[in-house]
Parts: structure tokens; C-alpha cells; sequence
């Protein structure tokens, strides 16, 4: 029974425990009203719970919390309908801090409610983060009790009272300090709502529906719940259609296209998870949105840093994940690590690869429509996470230069017969750039080979990666040597010349190349009829170079200077000419290397203009 008026001090182990709770205990003020709209949700929903085990609670139908605000007197309060509490019960979970009665009524009615948001009994104090004064106007569900107010005006004392109350329920009243007038504004509040409460069981009610009416916006009598209490991760996925999904998806992304596909999660042993995760369409290489995953806990929005739930990888997916399983410290704005997140990642990782094996095995055509958007997510998964590589081996796809899609065995198959090089080796060649290469991918076909296109940022690593899980194979750009020895089948025979004509013959050309290059000059016997000067590149030092941009600790590659190979054909008649006037400052020498510079994309600038001219004077010679 309450007295008449009563006076303390909260139980706390210091007297500065205010001054912490404003600035150390949550990680953003506005969090404040989420908790304060979550422990309304809690006491409706164990007065649901008490109503279905027969409890004489009184009427337990339509149950709301109500938000309301008073702009004008920098006054909001929260009203629910819910358990209320006793002037005892005040005293155990209010006065005494983090004495949270959620323990305590999951472990009595367990059987009737599946969870309770809160559990460290802290949320009621984020108040006074943004509070001068906090009223708690209370009226329990039990027969024969009394209305308690308390008070508190930020310091460690409080009042107590018999209150005024005559319905079950409570209402949390803040006066809201002048450092925190932005709250007594209703579009602030909207929002604030919108981001944490957009999707708690309990209608969330804030002010009134408002419609269009002479020329004029003007309220209904009609309440303003601003939430959904039955998100689609909270249902079957037999109840649910496409357009369900994709409904959702644009709720939350509101500017984005259509998602290519979902996953919808739903587990409850060993650990309890629901959510529907999207893939998203990449438009731009490497332009990835990350944290669009967002986090609940009990229909309760967390954060959307779930960097600590799911592999990097994953975090390129959009969606939703609700658990209450995962480990929130007490301000809920950051993750602890322990076993149930490992356990969850795992179990996020396999879904997401049971989904894409799933359309490799039944969907085929739609996989191979959708490949090119989200083989960046695939490779990136297959770079980061062993297990995940793993399963991708089975149904990533490779696509070449023609357009068709290959299963990584499918293609093996196709190209090692006229691919295996003279170390038994299979050799894929791959192009980047099918218009700047053109001219090389047609050579190599002429061979009978097959090119594939791997034009994706992280394409350099990957093949690395592919070399390693693959088994005597190697990859070869298609521009890194000439046709007929990007697979050589037998030994070819050098040019048989003197150290001092190797000499003679590295410095007679690398005295008409363009300088701040290093140049490596070899001598060659490719055939009377193949082209006199051949401009490859280093696979190893390209790809190394294309790495170290990408990071990965490579940077030592990315600070050498670009490198190339002048392959020169001693066999072609223009080069045995030039060689045989190799005394004379020959034009024919500038010309022909000039053509393999132009061929290659390296003459640029004045030195292209230079050419042009010289190409002229001959042709009028």
C-alpha cells in the first residue's frame, strides 16, 4: 500500500551514476525513446501473456503505446496500456538499478511469450539523458493496488507517492532539458520512431492520421500507428508472394532497383534467428553499399553494423536479422563476441550458399541472367571465406568472351584438350577488355582456344585463388604473349646470337622506346610471316600491380615502374633488315616500332603526333 509521500535515494554504488548514464551508457541520446517504447512493448505484451494463462487482468484487446508530445512545454510521454506496476515493484525495477524483472517473468511464463526486449533493466534510464525531470505515473494489473507516481529530477533522489492513475498501465512523462530541445520537435520524434520502432508487436501510436482538405493538410479522428507489428520475417515463406518481398525490400530501400533474389531465414535451434536477406543489384564495380543489413532484436531495431554477425563478404547483402540470441551489451549499440555469433555467421554463410547452389541446380538460366551483377559478392565470399569457397566451387560460373556460361568443371572439360601445355598443365586464358584486346582474343581463337572474360576489379586476386583450387592449371592473359606461345607445346628454339649482339640488339632498341618504362628486349624466332615486334606484358608482374591497387599487401608491386617485353621476331624480313643496317639510323626501325607501340596502346601524346608525321613523309616518299 502506498504512503502518503515517500523520499530516498536510488540504489546505486556511486551518486555520480547520472552524469554516466548521459554521457558513457548509450552511444546516441536519441536511443532513448526506442528504450522507452520497448518497455512499454514489454509490459503490453506480459499482460498479454498473463491473459492467455487465464490471469484476471481486466481487458486485454486493442493494446497500444501511445507517444505523445507537447511542443510548446518541451514535454513527451510514453503511455502503454501494459502490467503496471506496484509502489513495491517501482521500488525493486526503478530505485534499484539493473534489477530488470525480465529474468523473472520469462522464467514464470515462459510458455506464453516467446521474449522479452529488455534485460538490464538500464532502458528507463536513458531518460535522463535528455530529461531534466522523469514522472513514472503507474497502476498495476493486480487486484486491490494503488496508483504510484514517482519522481526524479536527475539526481540521485527521488519521491514517491499515491498517484492519480485509474487505468492499468503507465505513462513515462520527460521534461526535456534545454540541451535537447531537438526532441520537442514532432518531425524529429517521427523520425526517431520510423528508424527503432517501425516494426515492434505492439501498435505504436503517435498523434493523429492526417488528410488532404481544403487545400490543406488537416488531422482525423483516426489514430497514427506508425508501425508494423508483423513484419514478413515474422511469417512463413509459404505465406508469403514475390510481391511480398519485394514490397518489404522497398520499404526499407526505398530508392533502390529490385533485389535479383532473397533468402529467408528462419532457425530456432540451437539458436533462435528469423530474416529475409536480399542480393542486390551492383551497378558499379567496387560501388558497394555496406551496412544495409539491419539488426533486431525481438522486432526491436539495433543497429546496422552487423560487421560482427556475418562475414565481411555478407555484408553486402541487404535485409533484415532478428535474434535474440545475440549478445548486446547494456546500451544494445554494440556487439559482444562470443560462440552464438560464431554460430550464427556459420549458419548465415551456409543458407546464403544452400540459396545460390539451390538456382545453380534448379534454376539454371536465371543464375547465369543474374551472373554478372552478383559475381562480385561470389568472388569476393570465395577471397575472404574458406568455407564459402568451398560450396562456390560447386556452382560459381565462368562466362567468356562469346557470352556463355560454364560451371568451373563444365569448362575444364571444354578447353583441356587443346589447352594443356607441354608441363601437362591447363591453360585458361582470360581477356579484360574485349574491345582493347580484340585483336589478340581472335588470335588466340585462331589457335582453337577459348578466351573468358574476367573484367571484375577482383579478378586479379581470384585468379590467383582459381590456380590454387584448380590443380595443374594456370591463368595467361590473353595479352601477355603472342598466340602461339601462350601455350606452348614444345620447346622453341632461340635465335643463336653472341652475348655482344644481345647486347647490341637490347641497346639498338631501347634507344627508340619511350622512356620511364623498363623494357626488357628478347630475341625470338616466330616465323617469317609472324608480325616483326610483339608488346607483351609480364603475367606475374601485371597481375601483381593489379593487386596492389586492390591492397591485399602487395603495395611493393604497385611502387615499381610499368614493365613490359619487346619480343623481336628475328625470323620476320623487316627485323632482318633492321639488324642488318643496325649501324644506320634507320626509319624503317622507328616505324616498326612505333606500329607494335600503337598496337599495344602505348603510343600516346606527342609521340603518337611524331608518328603520324614520319607516316606521312614515307608515304610520300
Amino acid at each position: 500500500m502506498a504512503t502518503k509521500s515517500l523520499k530516498g535515494q536510488i540504489g546505486v554504488t556511486t551518486d555520480n551514476i547520472f552524469p554516466v548514464i548521459k554521457q558513457f551508457l548509450y552511444s546516441d541520446k536519441e536511443i532513448f525513446l526506442r528504450e522507452l517504447v520497448a518497455n512499454a512493448v514489454d509490459a503490453t505484451r506480459k499482460l498479454q501473456a498473463l491473459a492467455q494463462s487465464g490471469e484476471p487482468v481486466g481487458p486485454a484487446e486493442d493494446l497500444k503505446v501511445r507517444v505523445e508530445l507537447d511542443e510548446k512545454k518541451k514535454v513527451l510521454s510514453i503511455t502503454d496500456s501494459g502490467i503496471g506496476m506496484t509502489e513495491e515493484e517501482v521500488d525493486k525495477y526503478i530505485n534499484q538499478i539493473a534489477f530488470s524483472s525480465a529474468g523473472e517473468f520469462l522464467d514464470k511464463y515462459k510458455d506464453q511469450i516467446g521474449s522479452i526486449i529488455g534485460h538490464f533493466g538500464l532502458g528507463f534510464y536513458s531518460a535522463f539523458m535528455v530529461s531534466k525531470k522523469v514522472t513514472i505515473d503507474t497502476l498495476s494489473w493486480k487486484e486491490g493496488a494503488k496508483a504510484v507516481k514517482w519522481s526524479c529530477d536527475g539526481s540521485p533522489e527521488y519521491s514517491i507517492e499515491e498517484g492519480k492513475r485509474t487505468e492499468r498501465g503507465t505513462t513515462v512523462t520527460l521534461y526535456l532539458d534545454d540541451d535537447s530541445e531537438e526532441y520537442a520537435a514532432k518531425g524529429r520524434i517521427e523520425q526517431l520512431l520510423g528508424k527503432y520502432c517501425k516494426f515492434m508487436p505492439v501498435p505504436v501510436v503517435f498523434g493523429k492520421k492526417t488528410e488532404w482538405k481544403d487545400g490543406k493538410s488537416v488531422e482525423t479522428d483516426e489514430d497514427n500507428v506508425v508501425n508494423d507489428i508483423e513484419p514478413i520475417w515474422t511469417k512463413s515463406p509459404a505465406e508469403l508472394k514475390d510481391e511480398d518481398y519485394l514490397k518489404f525490400y522497398h520499404a526499407l530501400y526505398p530508392m533502390d532497383e529490385d533485389p535479383m533474389f532473397w533468402i529467408h531465414l528462419n532457425v530456432d535451434y540451437p539458436f533462435t534467428l528469423t530474416g529475409v536477406l536480399y542480393f542486390p543489384r551492383i551497378k558499379e564495380r567496387m560501388a558497394i553499399d555496406k551496412n544495409k543489413i539491419q539488426l533486431y532484436c525481438n522486432q526491436m531495431f539495433v543497429t546496422d553494423h552487423v560487421d560482427n554477425i556475418v562475414p565481411d563478404f555478407l555484408t553486402l547483402l541487404h535485409g533484415v536479422i532478428d535474434s535474440p540470441d545475440i549478445p548486446l551489451n547494456v546500451s544494445r549499440s554494440y556487439l559482444q563476441s562470443d560462440a552464438n555469433v560464431k554460430k550464427i555467421s556459420t549458419y548465415i554463410t551456409k543458407k546464403v550458399a544452400d540459396r545460390l547452389e539451390e538456382i545453380f541446380k534448379e534454376q539454371r538460366s536465371q543464375l547465369e541472367e543474374k551472373w554478372d551483377n552478383i559475381k562480385l559478392f561470389i568472388e569476393y565470399g570465395m577471397l575472404s571465406d574458406e568455407k564459402f569457397c568451398e560450396r562456390a566451387m560447386e556452382f560459381a560460373l565462368m562466362k567468356n568472351t562469346d557470352g556463355k556460361y560454364f560451371s568451373l568443371a563444365d569448362y575444364r572439360t571444354a578447353i583441356e584438350p587443346a589447352q594443356t601445355d607441354k608441363d601437362k598443365k591447363v591453360v585458361y586464358l582470360y581477356a579484360t577488355d574485349t574491345e582493347g584486346q580484340y585483336a589478340y582474343i581472335e588470335a588466340a581463337k585462331n589457335q582453337g582456344y577459348d578466351v573468358l572474360l574476367m573484367d571484375c576489379d577482383l579478378d586479379s586476386h581470384f585468379v590467383n585463388l582459381l590456380e590454387s583450387k584448380l590443380g595443374d592449371a594456370r591463368f595467361a592473359r590473353v595479352d601477355s604473349d603472342s598466340a602461339d606461345r601462350l601455350i606452348p607445346k614444345e620447346e622453341k628454339l632461340k635465335p643463336e646470337m653472341s652475348d655482344d649482339d644481345k647486347k647490341a640488339l637490347d641497346e639498338l632498341f631501347k634507344a627508340v622506346l619511350p622512356e620511364g618504362t623498363d623494357w626488357m628486349v628478347q630475341a625470338e624466332n616466330l616465323g617469317e610471316t609472324a608480325a616483326p615486334i610483339l608488346i607483351t606484358r609480364s603475367e606475374f608482374m601485371r597481375r601483381y600491380r593489379e593487386m596492389s591497387s586492390l591492397g591485399g599487401g602487395m603495395n611493393f608491386y604497385g611502387t615499381l615502374p610499368e614493365s613490359y617485353n619487346l619480343v623481336v621476331n628475328m625470323e620476320n624480313p623487316v627485323i632482318a633488315k633492321i639488324w642488318e643496317e643496325r649501324d644506320k639510323d634507320s626509319a624503317l626501325l622507328h616505324q616498326a616500332v612505333d606500329l607494335a607501340l600503337l598496337g599495344s596502346g602505348l603510343l600516346k601524346g606527342k609521340a603518337l603526333a611524331e608518328f603520324i608525321s614520319r607516316s606521312q613523309e614515307l608515304l610520300g616518299k
